[in-house]
């Protein structure tokens, strides 16, 4: 029996419909919309609702046969919620929104533009936080950044070629143009532009002994969360503009760690030093949460930090591909996880 933690992760929804792995979620920043993606090449959107009664009810809104030609590995939504980004192992990017019919009702999902330019399979797709921009990482072992245009056109601004292996994730710093891609070459680096020039890689974060799978910002900007082949979650502080230093390695994980996600938390309403919540899942199919908080100590850098969630055999004996929190307010407690089972699951941590 595990230690008793403060917190306990219970079920909330079981969603199928996937005829293959479910590799990636995306919840919709402003609408009651979950979306997941597969191996099967389609993408499944959930919407959710409460009964009254404090039940939380989830139902199948859409299914988008892609016409990608493999699997649709990542989705992203833009922060407006209306425009969803799938990245394939076709190499492809889709850029999806929805058509108004004759009386202006949301009708079909429709691929509005694709982007191509990748080599290989493209593994991760992310918007920026002004949804300006729009970065997509490959095997092929390059970061592009898109300028989103007007009437869903997209330019390249920049090829970044700084890593030496396959490309696993991007992700966008909360507030700032920052971004930040974690590789099979083990390394994380971070980008950003030059006003005067292009884009470039400002710092290269090494520590990770393998793979880095999955990046996630804290929600205040001042750190960035990894998660490794490794079996480790280590956790970067912002020490100058492009200076980071890895304070803290979470440890634990029997197997791989496929995703890390970082979110506001609950515990932040009441806590002002509160960093949030950090969520880890992967190959040993355990779901586990952390609380992160600032030291109260003003000369260590070093955050607080207590394991206060831990949920085994969340997909049954399946590895868990993706764990990712909501982002919107009055969900805080909700976090969403894929499985090689085909499922998707949504999840609500409460206090034991």
């Amino acid at each position: 029996m595990d230690e008793d933690l403060p917190y306990t992760l219970s079920n909330v929804a079981q969603l199928g419909g996937h005829e293959d792995r479910a590799w990636h979620i995306a919840w919709n920043p402003a609408k009651s919309l979950l979306a997941s993606c597969s191996a099967d090449k389609c993408v499944k959107l959930f919407t959710y609702s409460h009964d009254g009664e404090g039940t939380l009810n989830f139902a199948l809104a859409a299914s988008i046969p892609t016409g990608h030609l493999k699997t649709v590995r990542s989705v992203a939504w833009s922060p407006s919620g209306r425009t969803l980004a799938t990245a394939s192992f076709d190499s492809n990017i889709g850029i999806w929104e929805q058509e108004l019919d004759d009386d202006g009702n949301p009708g079909e999902w429709e691929c509005a533009s694709l982007l191509e330019g990748h080599e290989t399979e493209c593994k991760s797709v992310a918007y920026s936080s002004t949804g300006t921009l729009l970065a997509s990482c490959s095997r092929d072992k390059t970061v592009w950044i898109w300028e989103v245009q007007p009437d869903s056109d997209f330019e390249c601004m920049g090829v970044l070629m700084e890593h030496t292996q396959d490309v696993k994730c991007v992700a966008w710093h909360p507030t700032e143009e920052i971004l930040a891609s974690g590789s099979y070459d083990d390394t994380i680096k971070l980008y950003v532009d030059d006003p005067q020039d292009d884009w470039f890689c400002c710092a290269t974060l090494t520590g990770h002994q393998s793979t880095v799978w999955s990046v996630s910002w804290s929600p205040n900007g001042k750190y960035l969360a990894s998660a490794s082949d490794d079996k480790t979650v280590r956790v970067w502080r912002r020490n100058g503009e492009y200076e980071f230093k890895c304070v803290l390695v979470l440890e634990g994980q029997e197997r791989s760690v496929y995703s890390v996600s970082w979110g506001v938390g609950k515990s932040s309403q009441e806590n002002d030093s509160s960093l949030g919540w950090i969520a880890s899942a992967g190959g040993d199919g355990v779901i586990r949460v952390w609380d992160l908080s600032e030291n109260p100590s003003s000369t260590a850098d070093v955050p607080l930090v207590k394991l206060i969630a831990r949920l085994p055999a969340a997909h049954g004996v399946f590895d868990i591909n993706s764990v990712v929190w909501c982002p919107r307010k009055g969900y805080e407690d909700l976090l969403a996880t894929s499985g090689d089972d085909g499922m998707v699951k949504v999840w609500r941590i409460q206090r034991t």
